[in-house]
This record gives C-alpha cells, structure tokens and sequence, in this order.
C-alpha cells in the first residue's frame, strides 16, 4: 500500500487510465481520516512551463470547490514524475445508473435535473471555466441527501496530457470530451460556454428518450439531432432543450445562466427550427395496399366520365371483402375472409377469442356476427348520425367542385377487436363502411372512408393514466361528417403526387415518413389541384374523434349520441379498450401500458393495414408513424373550439400537432388524447400523415 507525501494513504484504484489515474484514499493526518479522491497526473512533459500551469489549473479548482455541489479541493501536489490531486470524496452513484439506454424518465425528473446543474454551471463560467466533459457519468448523486455534483472537470483531465511545443506553447496532446456529448466545435478544439449547454442538452434528451447520442438521427442537410418525435415533452421545456443542442453553438444558449433563465420562466422565446430541404427521393415500384391481386374497384378521377370508366381500372382493391388472394406482405391482414382463414389468422396473431366491438355507422345498426364468431350477446346500442347536411341527398357537394355522388360509394367489411386490461382479446366483431377511392393516376389509388358526424368528449380524464395536463380540460365537441383516408398515405401513393420518396424504410405499402407538416401541407395542395377537391390535414378534433370511433367498451362507458351527456362517461385510452400490445399495434413493446404485458419492438414501419382497424375501419391510428394535424400547438384546451375546427394561432404557427404515436414511441403515445409537438419544417423518421376531405 502506497502513501503519497506521507498523508493520503491508497486503498484501492477507482478508475482511469491513459494519462490519468484515479485512487481513494484516506487523509491519515485528519483525527477521523476521512476519504478522498486522489488523480495521478502523468504529463507528457515535465517542462517548467507545464507545471506552472498546473498550479494555475489547481487556484481555479480551489475556487469552483467553494461551491457546495463541486467536490473540495484539498490539495495539489508533484512527486516524482507525476503530478497530483486531492479532492473530497462524494460518497453516491453517478447518473449512468438512472439514466441509461432504454429508460425513459420523467419530464419533471429532466427540468429538475436541468435546473440543478445549470444553476452549477453558471457558477462555473461566471469563472470563465468550461468543463467540457458534461455526461451522466460525471453528474453524482450524494448518498445522504441526493444533490447532484459536478465531478471530473476536463481541465483536470487535460492537464494529464499537456506538452509544450516548439513554439513554447502548452497544448493537449487529447481532445477533452465524449463522443456523443461533444459539440463540433470541441472537437476542433475551440470550445465554449456553449459547449458544455449542448453536452447538457444531450444528457437530457437521453434521459426522455431512453436513447444513447449515438442513437439519434440527425438531419442530413442541417445536422440538427431529431429528438422530439421521441420523446413525451411539454412545448416549453422541448423548445429549451431543443436550443440547448442546436448544431452551431451561436444557436444556442450563450451560457449556462441564458439556458436557466429560459427553463425557469413561462417565456417561449426559441426560435423555430427553419425548414429541412428536401430529401433525395427513391423510386419505387407501386403496390397498392392490402392486396395487389384482388378485383378492382370504382376509382373517382377528375372527370365524372372517367368515374365509371373500365378503360383504365385500378390493379387492386384493397377494401374488396371477397379477394381469395393476399399479399405475402400481407398475412397479417384482417380484412374479411372466410371464417376458417380468419381464425388461423387470428391464432397466428395471438388473437384467439370471440365476442363483439359494437359500432354504428349512419343511422342503422351494423349486422351481428355468426355464433360461431360470437359469445358475448349483450345489446348493440344505436346511435343517430348527426350530420344533417348529408342527410337525404344523394349527392354531397365536396369543396364545391368535383361533387361525391351516392353512386361512387363503396360497402367494405373489416373485422375489429377489443381487449381487457391485461391485452388479452375479449370481443371481436365483423363490421361494414363506406368508402370511395381517389384514382391518382397510373393505376394508384388512395381510399377515403366515409365517417359520420357526431358529438364525443375530447381530452382525456384526470384519472387516465400516463396522462399529460395538455390533454385537458375535457369538452364536448361537435364534428361535422368528413371523409378520412383509411391508411396513413403511403410511400407509393406519396411518390405519385409529389414524385419522390423520401422513406427511411423503404416499401410501396409502408407509410410515407420524413415529412414535415409543410411537406404534407404541399401533397395536399397537389392532389387537390390533381383531382378538383380540397383535400387537407384533419383537425386535432376530427383526428381524436376518428381515432376513437365511438367505441363502446364494458364497463367503462363511450362517446355518446346527441342529446347525451358526454362528461358522465369516459372513453376507454385506446379504440381496443383499455390498453395495447404489440401484436395490435406497430410501437416500441417494451414500454408497456398498465397491465399489459411487454411485446415486439420491431424498429420500423410495418406495411399499412397490418394490424386491426378500429370501428370506423381505420387502420394504424394507433402507432407506426405519428400523423400530423392541421392545428397550432397549445398547452391545452382552454378557449380550443367545440365545431370540430383546427385551432390556430397565427402567432405560433410553427409548431404543429402529431398524433397517434409511432413505431418508435411507447405505448402512452399511442392514447386516443395523446399530444404532441413539433417545428413544421422538422422531418422525423417516426412522422407521416393521412389526409381528410370534408363532406359538405
């Protein structure tokens, strides 16, 4: 056992390597010998000039040590060929141990973290120190009484690697930093205040997201990280942190204090992220969802002749409930087979069960299932369509061009579930709708359902869990009658609109991703002036209302018809019921929701209509890739409209609503009152849309 300058007493080495070597230790001249922490510094150089600056190095320690959460510098010494420092032991865990790969933690553990160690370091630069290694790992939390430290200053570190060159300057041998934590410019080696909030802003993302830095994409044309897709995140602390690591260090915050006082007051004065160009598109060959084999079906055009014409028919009809054949990429599917295949399907898929979904569409009762699909024979209640425009006409005027007549309606029939709070399937029902197919030209077509007008709570309950305050108040809303596409818009539907494609997973069937709001805003500018309607993005309103359908859940209540009084029930979280797995939703299953178990984390998109419909017959509004919504970001519902309408604000603009939830997200994400926001000009690799066209 070694004992340095006859006082610190080595018991055992902590860590290091390299140019720098960590021990405890004890201090055998104190009455109780306490430990500390002693660093061997082994420079390159034992130039005069380099051990001056060593001491200058120490002064500044001594001083950042009067703060009570850095540790205390004890002492400073040279012996022999190395040089040494003293400092107290800080007795705990470092941050790695609670902020590691696959945990989310909490939005009010982050800004509490946040505040903690900002406010340390603007102690630190009012000093004009940068400590350039800011990560987990060098944040501890104290035993007794859980205050975080700031430990392993980097100039520590570099005084282990110092030489003096020919010039007679003092430089690092090593860059001070971890990679994933370090800005650009530390890695030319200028780095700044600025710096150490961009390595910050990164430990905080991890901790929300659950993802190494690494693991992070960044946008290709400007290098900013994509994080907000990823994460559950209020509008202001996601605009501080997005600030935080903003690529050039002249975008973000200047200091530590500037990042501190942003995070503490109600201001939001972030700038918005400027818009992404575009990305290179990909060809692709056109496969029109669900099955490419089946007969094909009415597609509207431009021209009403051209309607009805068989001159130029479609190569499939995704919504035909007789197809014998099916996609390979398809053998997941749940549109209407025989009740044979349909059970095998269901077996394959975990979904063995029987019983019943009730949904009504228009003003009559949607026909029961076979006994042999039924055991649950409680009553189907009917609810009257409210929207009195479409009521009787055989023709419904849509944008005041193009008209939608009785006679382009299609029937489908589809087949839903529901699940009990551990996710095991209950009920299951064989149900119809109606639809017409939007012909885009060259055989692709894009399928709009018709979804009936009604009344129905928004918001969720205080008693949700995994609810977030700006999914309040809840209120009862009127939605007008509209018509929704039945699949999030799909990479080969995309191309032939905008034509590129842009999907990071590549497929014709898969939904379109790495568009921003402005992107989706532009295909439905194209395919309107394409085809002579006003197609658009749904509003917050018409999306949370389709996404729920209406659901009639046991004992748990639903939406109900005019007349009613919504605030007596509660709609159940998701339109399944009470929870989700990964076998009826594409999302990360390994964050699961209440009782359900844990489940497939695929890492990807999976081919629309994979998965169950709810009972409007609308496929993925729960995961695969969030869809983006017409309205403004608000912290919540107070003043929102009660029409159905798209809330707007002119002044903030450039933050946009996504809902639904991705294949990146957990499962909470994937709540019918689930918000979230971003830039409109952000693409995200968990971001896609699925357009609307009103009916009146």
């Amino acid at each position: 056992m070694n004992t340095l300058v006859g006082r610190y007493e080595i018991t055992r080495q902590l860590g290091g390597g390299g140019f720098a070597i960590t021990f405890l230790a004890r201090d055998i001249m104190q009455p109780s010998q306490p430990l500390c922490v002693v660093k061997q510094l082994r420079p390159n150089q034992d130039h005069p000039r380099v051990v001056e600056f060593f001491h200058k190095e120490a002064a500044i320690l001594e001083k950042l040590g009067k703060h009570p959460q850095i540790p205390q510098l004890f002492a400073h010494f040279q012996e022999g060929d190395n040089l040494y420092i003293v400092q107290e032991f800080i007795q705990g865990h470092d941050l790695s141990k609670e902020i590691s790969p696959g945990k989310r933690l909490s939005e009010a553990y982050v800004k509490k973290l946040l505040q903690d160690i900002l406010e340390v370091l603007s102690f630190v630069h009012k000093y004009g120190v940068i400590h350039r290694d800011i990560k987990p790992q060098n944040l501890m939390r104290r035993q007794e009484d859980e205050k975080i430290f700031l430990i392993d200053f980097g100039a520590v570190k570099e005084l282990g690697s110092l030489m003096v060159n020919t010039q007679g300057e003092i430089k690092s041998s090593v860059v001070i930093s971890t990679p994933g934590f370090m800005p650009s410019e530390q890695g030319q080696e200028k780095p700044c205040f600025a710096s150490d909030v961009y390595a910050l802003g990164m430990s905080a993302i991890s901790a929300l997201t659950g993802l190494q830095p690494f693991e992070l994409e960044a946008n290709p044309q400007t290098g900013e990280v994509i994080w907000l897709q990823q994460a559950q995140v209020s509008q202001h602390l996601g605009e501080v942190i997005t600030k935080m690591v903003r690529r050039h260090y002249s975008l973000r915050y200047s200091s530590a204090k500037d990042a501190l006082q942003d995070l503490i007051s109600q201001a939001q004065s972030v700038p918005p992220v400027q818009p992404i160009s575009q990305v290179q598109s990909v060809p692709t060959t056109h496969i029109n969802p669900r099955n490419p084999q089946s007969s094909p079906s009415r597609s509207i055009s431009k021209s009403k002749s051209q309607q009805l014409s068989n001159s130029n028919p479609l190569n499939s009809n995704p919504l035909n409930s007789n197809s014998s054949n099916s996609s390979p990429s398809n053998s997941n599917s749940f549109s209407n087979t025989n009740n044979l295949q349909r059970r095998k399907l269901l077996r394959t898929m975990g979904l063995v069960g029987g019983g019943f979904i009730a949904a009504i569409l228009g003003q009559r009762i949607l026909p029961a299932a076979s006994d042999e699909d039924s055991i649950n024979s409680e009553p189907i209640t009917e609810i009257p369509n409210t929207e009195s425009s479409n009521t009787g006409n055989s023709e419904t005027s849509v944008g005041n061009n193009n008209p939608i007549s009785a006679d382009d309606l299609q029937s489908f029939d589809f087949e839903t579930v529901t699940v009990d709070a551990k996710g095991a399937i209950t009920n299951r029902r064989k149900l119809n709708a109606k639809y017409f197919a939007e012909d885009l030209g060259n055989g692709r077509t894009l399928e709009m359902v018709q979804i009936p007008g009604g009344i129905f709570t928004m918001g969720s309950p205080s008693s949700e869990a995994e609810r977030d305050d700006n999914e309040g108040p809840q209120r009862e809303v009127k939605v007008p009658g509209f018509y929704m596409g039945r699949y999030e818009v799909t990479q080969a539907q995309y191309e032939a609109i905008m034509g590129k494609n842009p999907g990071k997973f590549k497929g014709s069937n898969r939904p379109v991703e790495l568009v921003s709001w402005d992107d989706a805003k532009e295909f439905c500018k194209k395919l309107s002036e394409k085809v002579g309607r006003t197609y658009r993005l749904p509003s917050e309103a018409e999306w949370e209302y389709a996404c729920r359908a209406r659901t009639i859940t046991p004992h748990r209540g639903s939406s109900v018809a005019p007349g009613g009084n919504p605030h007596d029930r509660a709609d159940p979280p998701f339109y399944f019921g009470d929870t989700i797995t990964a076998d009826l939703v594409n999302y990360d299953g390994n964050f699961s929701y209440g009782n359900a178990p844990k489940g497939e984390n695929r890492e990807q998109t999976t081919d629309v209509g994979s998965f169950p419909p709810n009972a409007f017959g609308l496929y993925d509004m729960h995961g695969n890739v969030y869809e983006w919504c017409e309205d403004t970001w608000h912290v919540n519902y107070n003043g929102a409209p009660t029409d159905g309408s798209a809330w707007i604000d002119n002044d903030n603009r450039s933050r946009r609503i996504l809902r639904g939830g991705s294949w990146v997200g957990d499962s909470r994400s994937c709540r019918c009152a689930n918000r979230s926001w971003t830039y409109s000009g952000l693409r995200g690799f968990g971001s896609g849309f699925r357009i609307v066209l009103s009916s009146v």
